[in-house]
């Protein structure tokens, strides 16, 4: 049954089976009307309210949370800091925007640090030693997305993106033209090459010579992409992965993802990060997700509309990242070879993560500035 908040014109195929309260207890609700939209003057509309509290379990979150930020690894502290610190001190009064705002600068913030060596700024190059960016960025609202792919020399490659989704017609703008907007849109060429990333390149290619490795086919082989899987898994986490953000602020929904990629990838490579519906979704109606890992198995899974597909209809944000990514496990078992992960909020505020390797996967959330780091858990 679709059933709507009349205060926060929220929309969801079922009620969800549990719902916070404004005094943060969780209590099963039936919906009905929602007493709050009534108080507040708007109007309640009869289908919507909580028999337990009277409150829908949206306006009781909205009561409870103001703002919540979630970010991906153990970087994703950077993101969660910088986005809260932007949107404490925006004086913008469009709370979207100012959500928006918040989210970029988060995503950032984690490209400007040379010490995430697969994002923006000192990320590991591709096979010919050339740092390549992916980014994106969605608003729940009215499903804006802009999107820049396959990018060299621009800093940071999620200001492009939103610049590709607030100044042109288009979705995603990819190589030298995308570079070309970023020129004429006043961006300075930037060297993203770090010393320690072209010490580790050359590692590599001595590395890619052995026998065990690497395929005695043609050098643009694809087998490249797989030495460079095998490489990234003898890794430290430090050197994991994508950089998601996501932003909730009642019931507007914003998410970012930029990254270098796969390192050592063939050139060209475009993963699931920049891709809306594989590395990246938000609908204010449903909730918003993020993904990180290998992009060639979270893309081909469209991990992120499944899993706000799945809070669409009626699951708690932890039970539809839970059950995404059981699917791709029992639909394609070798997939739990690679880590592919993800966070999501739903449209109410409720966060949750998985991951095929979820010792291996860690997330950071801030709650009206608290901070607080998730495990993900086979649970």
């Amino acid at each position: 049954m679709m059933w709507i908040c009349s205060a926060c014109c929220l929309r969801l195929a079922k009620p969800a089976t549990a719902a916070r309260t404004s005094t943060g207890t969780v209590s099963s609700t039936t919906p009905t009307s929602c007493k709050s939209c009534s108080t507040s003057g708007k109007g309640a509309n009869p289908k919507t309210r909580s028999r337990s509290t009277g409150i829908c379990p949206w306006c009781a979150n909205y009561d409870a949370v103001q703002t919540l930020f979630a970010a991906t690894w153990w970087f994703g502290r950077i993101s969660v800091e910088a986005a809260q610190r932007r949107w404490e001190e925006s004086q913008e009064s469009d709370s979207a925007l100012r959500l928006l705002d918040a989210v970029v600068e988060g995503a950032a913030a984690v490209e400007r640090a040379p010490q995430v060596m697969s994002v923006g700024y000192g990320g590991l190059p591709n096979r010919d030693g050339e740092v390549e960016l992916d980014a994106a960025v969605m608003e729940g609202a009215r499903l804006r997305i802009g999107a820049v792919a396959g990018v060299r020399g621009i800093l940071p490659a999620i200001y492009l993106a939103r610049a590709v989704m607030e100044r042109t017609p288009h979705v995603m703008l990819v190589g030298d033209g995308a570079i070309r907007f970023a020129l004429q849109h006043g961006y300075e060429p930037q060297q993203l090459l770090t010393v320690e990333a072209l010490r580790r390149w050359q590692e590599w290619r001595q590395q890619r010579t052995a026998p065990q490795e690497v395929s005695t086919e043609r050098s643009d082989d694809p087998d490249d992409v797989r030495v460079s899987q095998a490489w990234h898994a003898r890794q430290p986490s430090e050197s994991h992965d994508t950089v998601g953000v996501l932003g909730w602020n009642a019931g507007h929904l914003v998410v970012a993802c930029t990254t270098s990629g796969l390192a050592w990838k063939m050139p060209g490579r475009v993963g699931d990060s920049p891709i809306a519906g594989a590395g990246l979704y938000a609908d204010n109606e449903a909730g918003a997700a993020v993904c990180t890992g290998v992009g060639e198995e979270i893309w081909r899974f469209a991990l992120a509309a499944r899993v706000v597909e799945t809070m669409r209809a009626g699951y708690s944000a932890q039970q539809a990242c839970q059950h995404s990514i059981e699917f791709m496990l029992r639909r394609l078992p070798d997939v739990a070879a690679h880590q592919c992960a993800v966070i999501a909020i739903r449209a109410d505020g409720d966060f949750g993560l998985a991951a095929t390797q979820p010792q291996k996967f860690e997330a950071f959330t801030a709650r009206d500035g608290v901070i607080e780091r998730h495990q993900a858990s086979r649970d």
